[in-house]
Parts: structure tokens; sequence; C-alpha cells
């Protein structure tokens, strides 16, 4: 195809270190060095358009790129085309003051008059549904699968999937998603998310419209839980009954059957996460805290709270259902175990791993299973007799006992030569500020800790080594987090310490990229650090 003269204009609202993936996605996509063409702007304001000599089609270059408006052929006057990134992220502006599935319908796919959002929106699809602690977003991923130059063959992996936010996105681009993940809900969630992006429209709008209409239809509850807690293991019962009110158990109950009853297996899994996602709100647990703590408040009501859960979630992910008809999915697969026996689980996928993008935990920074305990035991994902065994699997557990302190600091003695210099002496440091000083259990506990959390993350490298294809990359995003020892403040630049340890085990650090936190826009924003990393790394 003859080379063209495109002009690119760039979201006005991005971050500066989205600015270097923008201009790197397109130069990965065209091979052409992206030119700014607004030259006259002043010192306080970027470029916003860029020329570029491709001969890569405008059309199919809309459809990739994520931090652009819109595409322009020079020789042809009028020929913009908005990308797909900013038409689906619009979606989201139709859905609000109860619009109905008929009239998302009508007006979706977009035309020529798209309504571009005037801010970062990371919440649309699958990605608005349930609330998820951690910071990765979509964009993001969409743009490093960009840089790699991913294509519809390739196979994208993320270890510790989370919240499914690689694999919608490695989905949305026609990729085969993989995914791993110890915490159960995380697996649902991530299913609900892909499998959804599959259906049809109109399947999806029959369940919707039939929980909503049974539901409805429900009598009033009693004062006491039915089939749904009945089937329940005795202890999540008696843990239950701890943290939400008997009314408020017997209101969600004939909700849980009724939607384990869903025909539809994906419409089943959204519904469910829908449900998943109000258990916060309606129990006695404090609603912006990381950790299970107590506050009995005045009943919510249950059926309400669900059907505005629904009905939000419903629409959102109509609208990108509508807006990309005729586009193709890609099969997305997730499995429930550890991402340090990746190798395990993916048998027969050694090498043939094309890119992987992942965010670990920080090192002891979240109570990831605890945060998600009352949704594993009313869904029945995960007993409370197994919750104490599967959190102390995940990586980055910050709850051990004595006796585990005691045995991961002989480990870590026996190991340590595994270790970069400076892992180690960031821990040694620890350990000797906190000596005879009389600190709590939890600092008496963070060097141990930290010694499993650098030989599991040594584990998980390797592990992924061996499932990168040779000369495949591996995006690594992380942030960084610090201790007090003994009364000295102790940064841990897991960041740099990480690197080092990729880089220790054969994998090749070909670039970093500092990214300023987005403000958080979840309900643990209390928690959040201010700045992470995306650690490029290729498999040499």
């Amino acid at each position: 195809m003859k080379q063209q003269e495109l002009r690119c204009n760039i979201k006005p609202y991005i971050q500066p270190f989205e600015r270097v993936l923008a201009l790197r996605e397109l130069e990965a996509l065209t091979h052409a060095r992206p030119l700014p063409m607004d030259t006259s702007s002043s010192a306080q304001e970027q470029p916003r358009v860029f020329q570029v000599l491709s001969n890569y089609p405008a059309l199919d270059l809309a459809d990739r790129l994520t931090y652009w408006e819109s595409v322009e052929v020079t020789s042809e006057p009028g020929a913009q085309y908005f990308t797909r990134q900013v038409r689906r992220e619009a979606t989201t502006n139709l859905v609000r003051n109860g619009i109905t599935a008929e009239q998302l319908r009508q007006l979706l796919p977009f035309r020529q008059n798209v309504p571009l959002p005037n801010h970062r929106n990371l919440r649309y699809g699958p990605h608005g549904i349930h609330e998820y602690r951690g910071k990765f977003f979509p964009q993001l991923v969409r743009s490093l699968l960009n840089v790699a130059g991913t294509n519809q063959a390739n196979v994208v992996l993320d270890p510790m999937c989370g919240s499914g936010t690689t694999l919608v996105e490695a989905a949305l681009m026609g990729c085969k998603a993989i995914g791993i993940d110890l915490n159960p809900l995380s697996v649902l969630m991530s299913e609900a998310k892909c499998d959804i992006l599959t259906i049809d429209p109109g399947e999806f709008i029959y369940e919707y419209a039939s929980l909503k209409r049974d539901l409805l239809d429900l009598p009033d509850p009693g004062v006491y839980a039915g089939a749904w807690f009945e089937s329940l293991p005795k202890p999540d019962q008696e843990y239950l009954f701890r943290w939400f009110s008997g009314d408020t158990l017997a209101a969600l109950d004939p909700i849980a059957v009724r939607v384990s009853e869903t025909s539809h297996p994906a419409c089943r899994k959204l519904f469910t996460i829908c449900l998943s996602n109000i258990l916060r709100r309606v129990s006695w647990q404090k609603n912006d805290d990381l950790r299970v703590r107590k506050e009995v408040q005045t009943d919510t009501d249950v059926l309400t709270e669900f059907l505005a859960e629904l009905n939000r979630s419903a629409r959102t992910v109509l609208a990108l259902l509508f807006e990309n008809r005729g586009v193709p999915v890609g099969e997305a697969t997730i499995f429930e175990g550890d991402a340090r026996k990746a190798n395990e689980i993916l048998a027969g996928m050694a090498g043939k791993v094309d890119i992987i993008i992942t965010s670990p935990p920080y090192a002891t920074a979240l109570p990831y299973l605890d945060t998600d305990r009352l949704s594993l035991s009313y869904l029945g994902l995960l007993s409370r007799t197994e919750h104490r065994r599967r959190d102390f699997d995940m990586i980055g557990n910050r709850e051990i006992t004595t006796g585990q302190r005691q045995d991961f600091w002989r480990l870590y003695g026996e190991e340590k030569a595994g270790l970069t210099q400076d892992i180690v002496g960031v821990i040694d440091r620890i350990a000797q500020l906190n000596e005879n000083t009389g600190v709590g259990f939890r600092r008496q506990n963070l060097p141990s800790l930290l010694a499993r959390y650098f030989l599991d993350m040594r584990q998980l490298f390797k592990t992924l080594r061996v499932l990168l294809r040779t000369d495949a990359p591996a995006y690594v995003v992380v942030g960084n987090n610090h201790t007090i020892a003994g009364t000295q403040r102790v940064d841990i630049e897991t960041n740099q310490l990480l690197a080092e340890l990729g880089e220790s085990v054969g994998l090749s650090l070909t670039g970093t990229i500092s990214m300023e936190m987005l403000q958080s826009r979840d309900i643990f924003k209390r928690n959040a650090g201010n700045a992470e990393t995306i650690l490029e790394f290729r498999n040499v």
C-alpha cells in the first residue's frame, strides 16, 4: 500500500507517562517517527497533533490506538476516524439517566457524532464492574499490547490477573488471553468480565430482564435466611451472622438463589459479581477499610441496592456490546492457581506465551483475601476453614505466626545467595534496626515476610521465563512502599529491587517508565500509593 500522511490527535487530558506510551504505540504500529504539528504551543501546552508518513491504513490505526482521539488522512479532506478506544470510553456518556437497552441499541455503534470524553475514563464496559483495590487500568494494558506489536494470533498471559484488566483488553484486541490467580473471587470476576464480551446482546437483555422481573415479584422476606444460606458450610454461616443482620441475610437469600438459577453461564457469572459488589455495603463491615472491621449500621434495602447495581452494570456492559458489534473477540481462559507454578498449570505452554502484562502485589502491602472475605464466604467460593491456608499461599501475604516467621528466616539464610545484594541489604538492615527494640509483632515479622516475598518473586520470574517465547516481552507494573524499623524510615524500592531480581534469573531489563499514580477510583483510595513503575523485560 502506498504511504500516506496521517495526522493523529492525542487525547488532551493524559498524563506525562501516558504521552510517552502514546508516542511509542504510534511509532510501533506505523514504523514511523511521529512529528509534532502544532509546534507553536506554549511551554505549558504539549503538542496535540502529530504527523506520521506510513502505509498503515488509517482505519486500522484508529482501531488500535489507545491514547489518541482520532486519525486523519491529510490528502482526503474530511477523512477523520475516531479511535475505537475513545468510542468505547464514550459509551459511558450514554449510560446514565435511566437509558433503556433499546435506546442503546439505536444509538450504538456511534456514527459520526461521538461524545468525546473530557477526562480519563477507566470504567467502560466490563471494567466498570465490581470494586477492586488494585491500580491496574485498561488503557495502560492496551497501549503496552500495541508497543509490543501484539496481533490476534498472540497469547497474552497475566499470571496474577486480579480483576481481569489485562485479560479483557487482550480479548478485545482479539488475542488469546490466559489468566491465573489464587483468589477465587478474582477468578470469577475475570471470567465474568471476559465471558460477557462474547454474548449476543439480545440474550443478555433477555436474562437481565428476566432476573429483574423475578426479583420484583418476590414476596417480602422473612426474618431468617433460607435455601442459599443453609447450603453454606456451618463455619461460614456462623461467620456471616457476625457481619450481617438476620434481616439482611433473609433479603439476600432469594436474590442469591435466583441469580444461581440464571441459565446463561456468562450472565450468571456477571449477576453473581453484581451481588458480590453490594455485600460490603449491606454488611456491618466498614465500607472504605482494607481490613475487616465491624461497624454496626442500620440495615440497607438489599433489593434496592442489588437492582441499582444490576442496572448500572447491565447498561455499562450493553453499551460496550452494542458499540463492539462485529469486532472479533479473543478467547480468555482463567485458572485458579499459584503464579509461581504457572508452568505446571499451563502444561505444554513452555516457550509459547507471546507477551506478559501483570501487576504483582506490593511487598506485604495489601491483605488481598481479607478484603474479599464476605464475598468468598457468602458466594461459597472459599470456606472459612480454607481461608487461612489460601491466604498463607498468596505472594505478598503479611499474616504469619511466630513459627512461620522463624521458618522463613531459616529459609532466607539458606537461599539468600539467590537474591541480589540490594535485596539482602534491605532485609538485613530492617532486621538489624528492629533487633532488641521491643517492636510489635508486625514489625518483627517484616524481615521474614520480605525475604519470602522476594524469594517468591524470584521463583515467579523463573517460571515466566520458561513460558515466554524467546525475545518476547514481559511488562511488570510495580509500586514501592516503606516501613519504620527501629526509629528509622526504610524505603522498600520494589521497582528497583524487582528489576535487578528479574535480570538475575536471565530476563533482560530493556527499560522502565515511571508513572504517577492515578487518583484512585475505588473505595480504597485512602490506601493508595503515589507512584508506580513499568518494568520492561525481554526473554533473551
